[in-house]
């Protein structure tokens, strides 16, 4: 089925506050799943690949900073999907770059991380140079750079094999974001021993993707609308005998 930017949005958002989010939150969350839907990076398939984790954050302790100083942040994402607060870990690290320069931030145990890219967007958008990086638990390590200029709300984003070795026991659930006012300040994010460049996507494929968005509507699965409906309906208010009788004015 095919729906609109501002239809998948409303949907979204309606379906987060169906599973307990926060208004402001609910808000957040809606618009990093459709940045990625609206610009191929199919941010439904991943929201709905793990939704326990989504759900959760409204149950369980957020995720919670374990260090930092003026210039770094490290929190623990107390497993649950970047969209439990991800985007509160972002603001921390774009108001400390503001004031120092630079910043980083690295959540650990967190999931979902593709779907940070969506609030990165806001942000590059503020003029900061954005750059965020993570590995991904198969063999050979893939490790995923996703980088924005300062003021471009698209990223270049590229994905590198990496010849290490895989611990048995590794997770690779952490995600590092580091953002400056200049880009000169922006660590180098390659690392010896890798092999191949598996993809790369530039700013102009993600400028044409939402393009097409915008003027034809994204396809959607039907079973996955309905899942995003199903939460949506739960922010209605069942009709009662008393919301019946106490509808109306009062004498």
């Amino acid at each position: 089925m095919n729906v609109s930017l501002n239809e998948l949005q409303s949907v979204c958002r309606k379906a987060f506050l169906g599973m307990g989010f926060a208004v402001g939150h609910a808000d957040d969350a809606a618009a990093m799943v459709t940045w990625l839907q609206s610009h191929g990076l199919q941010g439904l398939s991943v929201l709905t690949k793990n939704m326990a984790c989504v759900t959760a954050a409204t149950s369980r302790q957020r995720p919670q900073i374990v260090f930092e100083d003026d210039g770094l942040a490290v929190v623990d994402g107390q497993n649950l999907s970047v969209l439990a607060s991800g985007n509160l870990a972002m603001e921390l690290a774009y108001t400390k770059a503001t004031k120092q320069g630079f910043a980083a931030v690295r959540m650990q145990q967190c999931r979902q991380r593709q779907l940070i890219v969506g609030y990165l967007a806001r942000l590059a958008g503020r003029g900061i140079n954005v750059t965020a990086c993570w590995r991904h638990s198969q063999s050979p390590l893939l490790e995923q750079v996703v980088n924005f200029r300062a003021g471009s709300t698209v990223p270049s984003i590229t994905a590198t094999t990496v010849s290490e070795p895989v611990p048995v026991d590794a997770t690779h659930d952490d995600l590092t974001v580091f953002m400056a006012k200049h880009l000169e300040l922006m660590p180098e994010t390659t690392v010896q021993g890798q092999q191949a460049v598996q993809y790369r996507r530039d700013e102009a494929e993600f400028t044409l993707a939402r393009k097409a968005a915008l003027q034809q509507g994204m396809t959607v699965s039907p079973d996955v609308w309905n899942q995003l409906k199903a939460f949506a309906a739960l922010t209605l208010v069942q009709a009662s005998e008393a919301s019946r009788t106490g509808a109306g004015p009062s004498d």
